[in-house]
């Protein structure tokens, strides 16, 4: 087992996570094989802040003050945080995979990382740091649903938590612009931009899990979303999810999506 990988995926400090990530090899990540750490608690590794509450607990700020700005950010910046770990636990958790499949979930994992120094940096320009709101844990209990299946957990995460980054993203950076917050939005446009590789990445290797075990990939998606409970909430990015991978059949459901 890699412990470069496992200890990046324990770090706790961001910084040191961050740190740790940006040095890992492929070599390392395809050589880590999943094993049960002495303490589960343990991963992922995250600070003590910020506080996790359920999501309706997260207040919602208007875009018109620095604070509500800074709130924005910081929600975004937990997400990237999360991103990291759920990376390097795709990575980590799932074997038997092309070393394609780990250099791609590395590559996503070290983004990510720059993502979050990236959002961190804008934060402190607005007088605050991460942990300074609260947040939730939404993703990462995503990723504790589908620790079972590797199949399962790119269909939903990957290619419906994260790729909901490419509906709502455009719609927030036109906001920043409109509050006068034009450098928020140029960290978020440099975030969507590459967003876009990390769900085609996702969308590789569903459709790569798919094709080994003879399933037809937009069908065996919706059903995924059925079976889960999981729905696709209007507006899409109908054009940044085609450039994701997404098929024009899966592409029709999602337009159709409020009826499922």
């Amino acid at each position: 087992m890699s412990r470069a990988l496992l200890a990046a995926l324990c770090a706790t400090d961001p910084a040191d996570k961050c740190a740790r990530v940006a040095a890992l090899t492929p070599g390392e990540v395809r050589s880590a094989a999943p094993a049960t750490p002495t303490d589960p608690e343990r991963i992922p590794g995250r600070p003590a802040r910020p506080e996790l509450v359920h999501p309706a607990k997260v207040p919602r700020r208007a875009l018109g003050s620095v604070a509500g700005r800074a709130a924005l950010m910081h929600a975004v910046a937990h997400i990237e945080f999360n991103a990291i770990n759920l990376a390097l636990d795709a990575a980590w958790r799932f074997r038997r995979l092309p070393d394609d499949y780990y250099a791609d979930w590395l590559s996503v994992a070290q983004d990510e990382a720059r993502h979050f120094a990236m959002l961190t940096r804008r934060l402190a320009d607005l007088g605050h740091a991460y942990g300074d709101f609260c947040a939730h844990n939404g993703l990462w209990e995503a990723a504790e649903k589908t620790a079972h299946d590797a199949l399962v957990r790119m269909a939903l995460v990957p290619r419906v938590l994260e790729a909901r980054g490419l509906d709502v993203t455009p719609p927030m950076m036109q906001r920043l612009r409109e509050a006068g917050d034009a450098d928020s939005a140029e960290v978020l446009k440099v975030i969507l931009a590459e967003e876009v590789g990390h769900v085609r990445i996702g969308t590789r290797w569903f459709r790569h899990l798919c094709a080994q075990r003879g399933l037809p990939p937009a069908s065996t998606f919706t059903r995924l979303l059925r079976e889960h409970r999981m729905r696709l909430h209007p507006p899409f990015n109908l054009e940044a999810r085609a450039r994701a991978g997404f098929e024009i059949a899966e592409l029709q459901m999602i337009s159709a999506a409020a009826e499922i």
